[in-house]
């Protein structure tokens, strides 16, 4: 079991049935691996599924993440700040420092700054990459 840390268009690709990175979402649902979210996350993830879908399907999928076992809460003390491209992305690493999560899982190529820092230290993988490892 792993924690990870999902961003929101990581989270839109895996929750849909028809994905091809479905498993992903399922391996969150039933321990394989462990989803960290911070509030700040949520707020994130709800504001943009009912965007993308719809007000009820976001409840829904909100209430799934919030009652699941294996969902870790976290509260980040500390903001590292260094997505500098785009500094709302940045939740996503403080909650991955604070939770220790083995990766974030995302597409978004702002992460590629984490790769050159030695501390914090945090690991990004792509959706293909996690699917391959689940």
């Amino acid at each position: 079991m792993a924690r990870l840390v999902l961003d929101t268009n990581s989270l839109l690709q895996c929750i849909s049935r028809r994905s091809k990175y479905h498993d992903l979402w399922l391996s969150l649902l039933d321990g394989r691996n462990e989803l960290c979210v911070s509030t700040e996350i949520l707020e994130e993830y709800a504001e943009i599924l009912e965007r993308k879908t719809s007000p009820k399907f976001a409840e829904l999928a909100l209430d799934v993440i919030s009652n699941n076992p294996y969902t870790v809460f976290i509260t980040p003390y500390y903001h590292f700040k260094l997505i500098v491209v785009d500094p709302d992305d940045d939740k996503f690493v403080d909650c991955a420092v604070a939770s220790n999560a083995r990766f974030i899982v995302t597409e978004d190529s702002h992460y590629d700054v984490l790769q050159n820092l030695e501390f914090p230290r945090v690991d990004v993988i792509k959706l293909d990459d996690i699917i391959q490892e689940i």
